[in-house]
């Protein structure tokens, strides 16, 4: 397998984590919710600062969950939102090589991983090991190529550009949705469930939400570094996204869609 160079392209900044502590299992996992059972046992890999985790943990009482991240500030934040949730722990470690036993539970879980690193085939085949004969391995990722928003801003679709240039340049796959079902059957799962959904961002609290996150990120977070460092943008360029961000935010008909590709794997 492949050593884990990657890194992940938006970072860690308070921006990035205010989106991803957003994320729960209804918002996030719905196709996955029927297979967290009381009892079962889970591992959530890739898991930031762990709020999908500790909602399956309290889905699937009395089973153990285990949330696992490459980042060990992250990991700590997840220890902090854990708080209290006696069923699940978390661990530094890595998506090619899991700190785990052999078949070690009935669902293995990732969400939004495999876009972020170079060998989404080598990583479902590490989730596949510690996965039980029973049990499913799980994937929900975007396909960044196939996003929809509205009304046009030459401003949000340089924003979109910068984000498939700088997943790309850290070895990431920006049409990642789309490939989920052929990367399990490249990991030797035969029996795949393929399926789709969307978050869309349409409300005023949403827009305001989305729009303002998305303001302080594209400026403030590891990918402003990046984009500047591969001489995709400059400080002005980002600049103009973060307040085209803030004036979608403020019109009445903003919309937006984000298409995730979702599979449900059987070993």
């Amino acid at each position: 397998m492949p050593e884990a160079r990657e890194g992940y392209a938006h970072g860690h900044h308070e921006s990035v984590l205010r989106s991803h502590r957003w994320r729960t299992a209804a918002n996030s996992a719905a196709y996955l919710l029927d297979r967290l059972v009381p009892a079962a046992d889970v591992l959530d890999v890739g898991c930031g600062p762990g709020t999908i985790t500790v909602d399956f943990a309290r889905r699937v009482a009395p089973g153990q969950v285990v949330g696992i991240d490459s980042a060990s500030e992250v990991v700590a934040a997840a220890r902090q939102e854990a708080d209290g949730v006696a069923n699940v722990e978390f661990r530094v470690g890595d998506v090619y090589r899991l700190p785990t036993p052999d078949a070690a539970f009935d669902v293995v879980h990732a969400h939004q991983v495999l876009h972020h690193i170079a060998d989404p085939v080598a990583a479902l085949v590490e989730m596949r090991r510690v996965c039980r004969p029973a049990g499913v391995v799980a994937a929900r990722d975007t396909d960044y190529m196939a996003l929809a928003w509205y009304p046009e801003d030459p401003a949000l679709e340089r924003c979109f550009d910068l984000q498939r240039h700088v997943l790309r340049a850290h070895g990431g796959h920006p049409d990642a949705g789309r490939r989920l079902l052929g990367w399990a059957r490249s990991a030797g799962f035969s029996d795949v469930v393929p399926s789709a959904s969307l978050w869309c961002f349409a409300t005023p609290e949403d827009r305001s939400w989305w729009g303002g996150m998305w303001a302080d990120r594209v400026v403030d977070s590891a990918l402003a570094e990046h984009a500047v460092a591969h001489g995709l943008a400059s400080r002005t360029d980002l600049e103009a996204i973060a307040e085209a961000w803030r004036r979608w935010a403020d019109t009445g008909d903003g919309w937006l869609v984000v298409v995730h590709g979702e599979v449900i794997c059987t070993p």
